[in-house]
């Protein structure tokens, strides 16, 4: 049933720089899964947290990420072409909270997170991870300040081994409110 009066909220064109901010606000209310975006480029591991992706089709295996268009692993995921998500598990925070930190160093990004290697293109794949994907970039969209980076899925697996008893119990890593939960 439709309700009298117009629905609570602000107009962008009335509204100037505080709707950039209420915005913000409004948008931590979404909640979304914690992955980590990687690439191999140029001899060198670059990664970096990401809650701005999405499976976008099953036929054929599509996903999309949002990057920010200045930052390193934006250049590295065009750059080489195939890229990784790693979807996060609960007890990988401090990973997501690390690969999120700006000013990260270049050298040495991935010396204490645990991975191995994607067999085709050799991004890293986060050890122990819900879920991973590897990807080869189709499309890259300008929009804003990012890039939307769509491709093809050409491998995918799990970060725990088939037998490990806490894969079944594993608990997904979610942002929201600005930040880190889980879903028990």
């Amino acid at each position: 049933m439709e309700l009298e009066g117009p629905a609570d909220g602000w107009v962008e064109s009335t509204s100037g720089r505080s709707f950039e901010d209420r915005y913000r606000v409004l948008a931590s209310e979404l909640a979304s899964g914690v992955a980590i975006v990687s690439a191999r480029h140029r001899g060198r591991d670059h990664a970096v947290t990401v809650t701005g992706w999405l499976d976008v089709s099953w036929d054929p295996p599509t996903m999309a990420v949002s990057l920010f268009d200045e930052a390193r692993i934006c250049e590295a995921v065009e750059g080489s072409g195939t890229w990784v998500l790693s979807v996060l598990a609960r007890d990988q925070e401090g990973v997501a909270t690390w690969l999120a930190s700006p000013g990260n160093p270049v050298e040495g990004l991935l010396n204490t997170v645990a991975f191995r290697r994607a067999e085709s293109s050799g991004a890293p794949v986060i050890d122990r991870c819900l879920a991973w994907f590897e990807v080869r970039t189709e499309q890259v969209h300008s929009a804003a300040t990012h890039r939307i980076v769509i491709g093809r899925v050409v491998a995918m697996g799990r970060g725990r081994a088939p037998g490990d008893a806490r894969q079944a119990e594993q608990d997904p890593l979610v942002h929201w409110s600005r930040s880190f939960h889980g879903l028990r």
